[in-house]
């Protein structure tokens, strides 16, 4: 999914401070996906006082939002630099073209992992079957070593199985001993996990990773700490169990995770980089040879299309500067 904000923020994220220990709220706030009658997303990171999860860098949830009132989802080809989009539909279906040739469409269960490298284009459009859209859509970030990497296309069918009382489907990396085959290039977990009304769970976690639980639905508690829907709880590494319980109705949350980053990256619309220089290169880029059409095998490829290209916003007038 393309970040449609017409004044990205430009953006140095780094690990911010770990915290007491205990679960730390992260608030969610509402972005059009431009038009007039624009789908809504709630996004929970990035913040201002905090920009990583992990690898994670990037949350939007949204829905459930009837396509006839919302007008669905129809995002033109756009580009992609030093990331991983991670695609995860709790109903609905969106039709994914990208630059490797890649065709697929997302549907509830599936993983749709494109890793974008060096540089990528794709489109998502909700498909005349989507009556109804609700899902999630994540970024991870490349570490340094790796964001280099060319560009693949990668789905992967998640299988629910049952832990105590809840159902759980592994995305990415690995939890309770079941593991995705989707590549990724740090260590990493996502995961759904469904709770019926008045159950608490024990979950064992790395500990060595730090903890993101997005509350789809549901009264959710993380660590005795009330969740609200639409919130992150965010826990630091250092337990390796995380508690959680649903309150007087069924619950369904995203649990995302990894070891810190420890890499300061630079984000901007949908780039990311290293530095200012780096991000405002790959902009230069994708106007001059997609949206110009003045080379359609550059750095980004080309995808099939009725339409044209989404075109940049327009950079600030000053330089980055850091965030805590």
């Amino acid at each position: 999914m393309s970040n449609l904000d017409v004044k990205p923020e430009e953006r140095v994220c780094a690990a911010a401070p770990a915290g007491d220990g205990g679960i730390v709220l992260i608030e969610p706030r509402d972005v059009p996906l431009g038009g007039p009658r624009a789908m809504t997303v709630r996004r929970t990171l990035p913040q201002r006082g905090r920009s990583l999860i992990g690898a994670w860098c990037f949350v939007d949830h949204y829905g459930p939002d009837a396509v006839a009132e919302s007008g669905g989802m129809v995002v033109p080809p756009h580009p992609h630099t030093g990331l991983q989009t991670v695609s995860w539909l709790f109903t609905g279906e969106i039709e994914h073209r990208d630059s490797t040739g890649a065709h697929a469409m997302v549907v509830p269960g599936e993983l749709n992992l494109m890793t974008a490298g060096r540089g990528i284009q794709h489109s998502e459009v909700s498909t005349p079957q989507a009556k109804t859209l609700h899902g999630v859509q994540l970024w991870t970030a490349l570490p340094d070593s790796s964001r280099h990497v060319e560009p693949f296309f990668e789905n992967y069918v998640a299988t629910p199985f049952e832990h105590q009382d809840a159902t759980v489907s592994v995305f990415l990396g690995s939890l309770l001993g079941r593991e995705s085959t989707a590549t990724t290039f740090s260590p990493l977990v996502g995961a759904q996990i469904d709770l019926p009304a008045d159950t608490e769970i024990s979950l064992p976690v790395d500990a060595r990773f730090e903890h993101g639980v997005l509350v789809d639905t549901g009264e959710v508690s993380v660590d005795d700490e009330a969740v609200p829907v639409d919130h992150i709880g965010y826990r630091a590494p250092g337990s390796d169990t995380l508690v959680i319980a649903a309150g007087s109705t069924s619950a369904r949350i995203v649990l995302i995770g990894g070891e810190p980053l420890d890499e300061s990256i630079v984000m901007w619309w949908n780039f990311i980089g290293r530095t200012h220089d780096e991000v405002v290169a790959y902009r230069e880029q994708w106007m001059r040879e997609a949206v110009g059409g003045e080379n359609p095998a550059g750095r980004f490829g080309s995808t099939v299309y009725d339409g044209s290209p989404l075109p940049a916003p327009e950079l600030p007038t000053v330089r980055l500067r850091a965030r805590d």
